[in-house]
């Protein structure tokens, strides 16, 4: 996928000339000149700011099926346009509800943006759509094929999971965890590559919701063009409401030498002197630092921080300490979680200029485990087809079979447990010895619960009361590649006398009054199983 460096001196000497940076208006175009050596120019309709053209290098690389905008499209906006302190072109389009800005620096091959809202679009999607030519950018990065639907020959589920050569793709299956997602692309490789990446970085995702573990779709071949996508906010297992205010910024970079980075290296604190609504530059920010500690350094180890205006996180380094993004000034929930386990919440307030010192340490419990299925880290890791849910339907060949599974407890493997049971499909059974008939307590946790699935427990001849419904996610979660949601634990306090001397059983199925076809049924994806006294 990368170049040579040999290779990439000649391009750069047989590159286009340096262009004019600047911008005209020809009717309804407006069309943007980035100055730069391997040229980038873009035209945006003055009447709905759609991208009706993108040449790189003198390339077309727009899809003429449909035109690249916000959400699905604006229809109609107030577009206008200005030239700042001769480095920057700044093209602002507003709506009622909405304002987006398209940013070139000079001599950048990178459209820079930000979309501000005061409302949800009516489509409930905030997303940034590139539609390119999939002729001339097939490819998708980083996850490949498992979200190219060219070529389908029939349809699973839906109007958006397909067969395409035998194998289930979607693409939902193109999706990252926010706090890993700062570049994905879609490109063409070898001696002409080119790349077309969304670079983001820690204010991209401020203002979107779903915390540091949420993921949508990011890239999609689907024939007539291949998509590029940045999704802000959208109802695929939406958690918590939406955020409104500045998203963003964030980029559309071209190159021809690999892929490009995002994240850190993202420098977008130009955007202080370009009056983009709601933007706080660095210096406006604070910062929080401490100590993490009580989770053990085998876990992936997580701070996150959320109000209703904005959101942040980091990965705690290996000696347990962390320091926040820039972060808007105000107070905010910090989360510690053992890998996507919450184990603690704090308060912590911001200020502008200042670093907080808030250290946290998660809550411990005393408990005599009998014995555990799984860690307590808010995933299904381990557990059958948990390897391949997030790329493949759960339908696909190459899944291995869902059950109904049996698990002895002291010489099964984890895979002998399926990530997700699903009503009328796969109870599971747990087979285990006791030396007691005492009281215990059996917890359940699961990641994402569909259509009102919940755990139905039978332990020998006792059957568990059951809990209530969870909170309702109206989405489907186990077919579109995602497993998370609210995270129920769910505890049922097996009475003495239950458990026998020897071997006893315990039935895990889906308790729900709904039904559904196959893996559309109910369901409840599973964090980890634990009897304890």
């Amino acid at each position: 996928m990368l170049l040579k460096s040999a290779f990439l001196a000649a391009a750069t000497l047989s590159s286009s000339a340096l262009a004019a940076f600047g911008l005209t208006k020809s009717g309804n175009n407006i069309v943007v000149d980035a100055g730069s050596s391997n040229a980038l120019v873009f035209t945006v309709n003055a009447n709905n700011c759609d991208l009706t053209s993108i040449k790189y290098r003198d390339e077309e690389l727009q899809s003429t099926a449909k035109y690249s905008h916000i959400s699905s499209g604006l229809g109609s906006a107030t577009v206008k346009y200005e030239t700042i302190s001769s480095q920057y072109i700044k093209v602002t389009c507003t709506t009622s509800t909405l304002t987006h800005y398209l940013v070139v620096k000079s001599g950048d091959s990178t459209i820079y943006m930000a979309t501000h809202t005061t409302a949800e679009p009516s489509v409930g999607e905030l997303r940034f759509i590139a539609r390119l030519s999939s002729t001339k950018l097939p490819l998708e990065y980083p996850f490949g094929v498992v979200s190219t639907t060219k070529g389908a020959t029939s349809t699973v589920e839906g109007s958006d999971v397909f067969v395409v050569d035998g194998q289930i793709r979607s693409k939902f299956y193109s999706s990252e965890r926010f706090i890993d997602d700062t570049t994905h692309c879609v490109y063409r490789d070898g001696t002409d590559s080119i790349h077309a990446c969304f670079l983001m970085n820690s204010y991209s995702y401020e203002a979107s919701s779903g915390g540091p573990f949420f993921r949508d779709i990011n890239t999609n071949n689907g024939g007539d063009y291949t998509s590029l996508y940045f999704y802000m906010n959208s109802g695929h297992v939406q958690t918590e409401k939406y955020r409104q205010g500045l998203h963003g910024p964030y980029a559309l970079a071209f190159t021809r030498s690999g892929v490009p980075e995002g994240g850190s290296k993202m420098d977008t604190s130009f955007f202080a002197n370009l009056g983009i609504r709601d933007y706080i530059a660095p210096s406006g920010r604070g910062t929080v630092s401490g100590t993490a500690t009580g989770v053990s350094s085998s876990f992936q180890r997580v701070l996150h921080w959320y109000n209703d205006a904005a959101q942040y996180w980091a990965y705690v380094s290996s000696s347990g300490s962390f320091t926040s993004p820039p972060m808007r000034p105000g107070t905010y929930s910090q989360v510690l979680y053992q890998g996507e386990f919450k184990v603690k919440a704090i308060s912590v307030t911001v200020s502008t200029g200042k670093t907080t010192t808030a250290n946290i340490a998660a809550d411990t419990q005393t408990k005599n485990s009998l014995w555990r299925i799984g860690e307590w880290d808010g995933q299904p890791k381990g557990f059958r087809n948990a390897d391949k849910q997030l790329r493949m339907h759960p339908s696909d060949s190459r899944m291995a079979s869902w059950g109904p599974l049996t698990y002895t407890v002291g010489s099964s493997s984890l895979d002998s447990v399926p990530m997700a049971i699903v009503k009328g499909m796969n109870p599971l059974t747990i087979k285990f010895t006791s030396s007691s008939t005492a009281a215990a307590m059996l917890r359940i946790g699961t990641t994402l619960s569909f259509a009102g699935c919940r755990p139905a427990v039978v332990v020998n001849s006792w059957s568990a009361r059951g809990p209530p419904a969870p909170t309702k996610i109206d989405s489907r979660g186990l077919t579109r590649g995602a497993y998370r949601g609210f995270g129920e634990v769910y505890d049922y306090a097996v009475p003495a006398g239950t458990l026998v001397r020897g071997s006893n059983s315990v039935t895990v199925s889906c308790l729900s009054g709904s039904s559904g076809q196959r893996f559309l049924a109910p369901n409840v994806i599973l964090d980890a199983i634990e009897l304890f006294r």
